[in-house]
């Protein structure tokens, strides 16, 4: 598994990361097979939430005897149980705690602050929160998970270490809009939905689908690699993520404990051909529509 540095953390990331929103339905048996599997394969990034259901919890129960074999990250913002509204200063840090607790650690690599809107930033209480939290040793860094313009205000305020944000085949507005500022910064950057929720496996879905904007999407973008197999548009897809300037690792969510390790095999070979890469930039560029921003 390739490592790449991330930002000016001093952390060296594996290109593939674990994302945790898809094990809140997952046994516990099926966690700890899939995890301990991805570990001992060379993964070292794990990323979930608050509100991802009981992903924590499960992160905690079969990894915490291994905690100084990966780099654990977490998300905040939403109250996900605790009494308040969201993005209350006084529920984040409250959340903030039941995620270490959760886990069963007393520290995170990275605390992102999860698609949180420029006018909330913009207010300072929330940002002042994850400082305090960074200062107690609760989170060894601090990030901002979202897109658009609401993470390239965040980007511009210097405050942040890390940038999580969606880039994939059917989402490429990072390219230029944020991803230039977060390098600039030397931040670390992770891609989020890289394989665009492979959308493109559905014969149709409806407006409510999480996958459905992406799914529209490519079919307007029609990639002629589209029509391959299943796992080689899953290949294409992670390797053109990967092949992106700046992204240091990409997180993909699964529940299936052998899928990490297919993952990992294919994006072992390597960044897409640069004609390849081109084609597929030169494609979104001359298809998409201005209203196709960053999905968060």
């Amino acid at each position: 598994m390739e490592l790449r540095n991330y930002g000016n953390t001093g952390m060296k990331v594996s290109t593939l990361g674990f994302g945790g929103s898809e094990i809140r339905d997952a046994s516990r048996a099926d966690v700890e097979l899939l995890l301990n599997r991805a570990l001992d394969a060379g993964l070292n990034v794990i990323d979930t939430a608050e509100c991802y259901g009981d992903s924590e919890e499960k992160i905690g129960e079969v990894l915490a005897h291994r905690r100084d074999e990966y780099y654990l990250f977490t998300k905040c913002g939403h109250a996900a149980g605790v009494d308040g509204p969201d993005w209350d200063a006084k529920v984040l840090a409250q959340t903030i705690d039941r995620s270490l607790k959760r886990l069963k650690t007393e520290y995170v690599d990275v605390v992102h602050l999860h698609s949180c809107s420029e006018e909330v930033l913009r207010q300072g209480e929330v940002i002042e929160v994850l400082q305090r939290a960074k200062e107690a040793g609760k989170t060894r860094f601090i990030g901002y998970s979202g897109d658009t313009t609401d993470a390239l205000y965040a980007i511009q305020t210097g405050v942040f270490d890390s940038l999580e944000t969606s880039l994939n085949i059917a989402d490429q507005e990072a390219i230029e809009l944020t991803l230039p500022e977060a390098r600039k910064r030397n931040m670390g950057i992770i891609a989020k939905r890289p394989i665009a929720n492979a959308a493109w496996t559905y014969d149709s879905v409806t407006e409510e689908d999480y996958a459905y904007h992406y799914w529209k999407r490519l079919k307007e973008l029609q990639y002629d690699f589209l029509d391959e197999e299943t796992q080689k548009v899953v290949e294409i897809a992670l390797r053109f993520t990967l092949s992106t300037d700046g992204i240091d690792t990409a997180i993909v969510g699964t529940a299936k404990p052998d899928r990490w390790q297919q993952n990992a095999a294919l994006t072992a070979k390597g960044p897409l051909p640069q004609e390849q890469y081109d084609a597929i930039r030169a494609r979104w560029k001359q298809v998409a529509a201005k209203d196709w921003t960053g999905r968060i």
